[in-house]
């Protein structure tokens, strides 16, 4: 789980930057704070759910989750094409 938020964390710094925005910009975009976007960018593990949805589609991005282990019904983010794209990928139009 670790390498899940890891990458998130690191999937998020790297597209935000690339659209060159401040942390502040993209807390504007997706109607979060600043402090949020900071906490996922550092992966912090307690973020709510629907504010991280807010700013992966502010990025253009979601968060690909499949069901893993289906007799135990976890369920385990991962990427479309690529493990260390830590269950994220670009939105579709």
């Amino acid at each position: 789980m670790d390498d899940i938020i890891r990458g998130i964390a690191s999937k998020v710094r790297v597209r935000r930057r690339a659209l060159s925005l401040t942390q502040q910009d993209l807390a504007d975009l997706a109607g979060v704070s600043e402090r949020f976007v900071r906490f996922v960018e550092q992966g912090k593990p307690s973020v709510r759910l629907d504010a991280l949805s807010a700013v992966l589609g502010a990025l253009g991005l979601e968060l690909d989750v499949v069901a893993r282990g289906a007799s135990t019904g976890t369920l385990a983010a991962r990427a479309a094409t690529d493990r260390a794209g830590a269950g994220l990928r670009e939105a579709r139009p």
